[in-house]
């Protein structure tokens, strides 16, 4: 164990006074189990959850109700047993003031937990086993910021880092919960970063805290001493100087490395985590217990009984502040709600909050304890801003640029290098409210970066469709010149299968009437002499008939000239010999015609 008190400095910083005695003093308390919760699907930084239950659904302490795939946002749980009552909109603690969807839940008094699936011992539990049970649990940065822990360490253990530091200087005025968590948790908290050194394997863990917290330092030095950390850890003492808390600050003051601009601590092999976010890895990987309370510091000369209270989230403000008194006398009334510090908080214009990951301080002032900014006054470019500034820019210069809507201008000097600690408002004679024109230049500008990724994609989607339309159009034509193509070769092939088909038929045809014609050929060669035998019979038929026919005109002839000459013979028998004769010759004609017709015939047949 090394205890070392730092001699190196940043550029700027302030002196702020640090009230942090008003809360200091008092022991930890736990705030009542409030009656009812009001847990906010998103953070206001990244993306909204996810929810997992339904109006009506019944839950238990630390049961899972809402998650995100991807992105950076954090799991939620429920922080009381109950029913689920609501799922609507409500104010979310932040400057921007916004509704969110919320999950609402009453409780109903029992504080059932919710058993999760057990895990390992974490001495014996994988890497990916730890890493999962840290995503598991919901955990974001409890020093204000509320980045999801998950990721960070994720980056981490797959880059690789050289340094692990741990953040405990809680520089902004009146905030002691850090403070109060070291002093009655120190073991849990080297158990903690202990976790963090068997996942990430770090050649160096640095621990940095002010030095108006000797009664933190103290609990650390006792626990470390008996602690297996107690080779591997060194304490760095920071002279108290806002904001030597700030992530960039404290890497420069422990190792004296500066974070270039536009780059993260990870580029230099840096991790820094919170203590309060050390605790809550620890309570989860080694209990089980997902982020379901914090501790919060409720201080201000307005309040009756400040201290730092373990609070359920989603914890009506206005329950928490019943809890720690109000004063009410006119010279101890609160002028204001204040979220966090006066440095780097933000002012509620009501109680009708509830309390989220990020809350870690609840302040009331009185008017006379911490005045309202008075009138803005032009800039005098008096300089006092560029000497109070940690990070090294030019506020005067990017208060300009802001204020006259030159945000491109204002990120060209480093505006998103700034990191809201208020240093230069505080120093201001002109009492400019310098961190809100920041604030709203970056809305600005993230809005701007954001409406041009849109355009781009827009375009980028119009240009695909503008390429798949015209793609599609070669493809249907190159479809139609293949049917066209397909469908003449299928014409050629039938116009060719057509004149083969009528070539073959033609020649069919002709072999056919060949083969007809030689068959006929054929068979009148082979009734040839049937024909001329049977030919020759019928002309000796037709012969004889003739002959036949030839004597009987000649025996009625004969007749006839008989009774010509007899003179008994009538006229009746005279015609009727006649008509004989004229049958007769009839009959000779037929003979000699028919006799005729086949000497004709017999000559064709020879």
């Amino acid at each position: 164990m090394a205890t070392t008190w730092i001699k190196r400095t940043f550029h700027g910083g302030i002196h702020p006074a640090e009230n942090k005695h008003l809360s200091s003093l008092a022991e930890v308390r736990v705030a009542a189990l409030p009656k009812q919760v009001v847990l906010p699907l998103s953070s206001g930084n990244g993306p909204a959850l996810k929810p997992l239950v339904e109006v009506g659904d019944r839950v238990k302490t630390g049961q899972l109700i809402a998650s995100c795939s991807k992105g950076f946002s954090a799991n939620l749980h429920a922080s009381i047993s109950g029913q689920v009552i609501a799922l609507e909109e409500r104010p979310l603690v932040h400057p921007s003031g916004l509704n969110v969807a919320s999950i609402v839940i009453t409780s109903d008094g029992q504080d059932t937990p919710y058993q999760h699936p057990a895990y390992p011992l974490w001495q014996e539990a994988t890497d990916e086993q730890l890493l999962e049970m840290i995503q598991q649990a919901g955990l974001v940065g409890l020093g204000g910021a509320g980045f999801p822990t998950s990721v960070k360490i994720n980056g981490a253990y797959q880059q690789g880092i050289k340094t692990l530091i741990i953040n405990a200087a809680e520089c902004e005025p009146y905030i002691t919960a850090d403070d109060l968590l070291i002093q009655t948790q120190a073991k849990a908290l080297l158990d903690g970063i202990a976790i963090l050194q068997r996942l990430l394997k770090p050649q160096a863990i640095l621990l940095g805290i002010e030095d108006n917290k000797p009664e933190a330092l103290a609990a650390l030095e006792t626990a470390l001493s008996e602690h297996p950390l107690k080779a591997a850890l060194e304490i760095g003492v920071l002279p108290t100087r806002y904001p030597s808390g700030g992530e960039k600050q404290l890497i420069q003051l422990l190792t004296g490395q500066e974070v270039p601009s536009g780059k993260i601590p990870l580029d230099l092999g840096v991790l820094c985590h919170n203590v309060g976010t050390i605790y809550a890895l620890n309570a989860a990987v080694t209990l089980g217990q997902p982020l379901i309370q914090r501790l919060v510091t409720v201080t201000g000369q307005a309040v009756s009984q400040p201290g730092n209270y373990w609070v359920r989230l989603g914890t009506p403000i206005q329950d928490l502040l019943d809890e720690a008194g109000i004063k009410e006398t006119s010279s101890k009334k609160a002028q204001r709600l204040i979220v966090g510090g006066p440095m780097m908080g933000f002012t509620l214009d009501s109680s009708d909050y509830s309390i989220t990951k990020s809350v870690n301080c609840l302040l009331l002032p009185t008017e006379k304890e911490l005045p309202l900014p008075g009138v803005e006054q032009p800039c005098i470019r008096c300089g006092q801003c560029e000497l109070a500034c940690p990070a090294q820019l030019l506020p005067q210069q990017l208060y300009f640029y802001s204020a006259n809507q030159a945000y491109e201008q204002a990120a060209d000097q480093q505006l998103f290098d700034c990191i809201e600690c208020g240093a230069c408002a505080w120093v201001c004679p002109s009492e400019i409210p310098l961190v809100q024109y920041y604030r709203h230049a970056k809305a600005e500008l993230r809005q701007m970066q954001a409406e041009a990724i849109k355009a781009e994609q827009a375009k980028q989607r119009f240009e695909a469709r503008n390429a798949r339309l015209e793609q599609e159009k070669l493809d249907r034509e190159a479809k139609r010149l293949a049917r066209a193509e397909a469908a003449a070769r299928m014409a050629a092939a039938k116009k060719a299968a057509a004149e083969k088909e009528a070539t073959e038929t033609e020649a069919s045809q002709q072999t056919s009437q060949q083969t007809s014609q030689a068959t006929a050929s054929k068979a009148q060669a082979t009734q040839a002499p049937k024909a001329v035998a049977n030919n020759t019979a019928l002309l000796k038929q037709l012969k004889t008939a003739k002959a036949a026919a030839s004597v009987a005109v000649r025996k009625a002839e004969k007749t006839l000239s008989n009774l010509e000459v007899n003179p008994d013979a009538t006229p009746e028998q005279m015609n009727k010999q006649r008509e004989m004769i004229d049958k007769a010759k009839e009959q000779l004609a037929k003979a000699e015609a028919k006799l005729a017709e086949a000497n004709s015939l017999q000559e064709t047949t020879q």
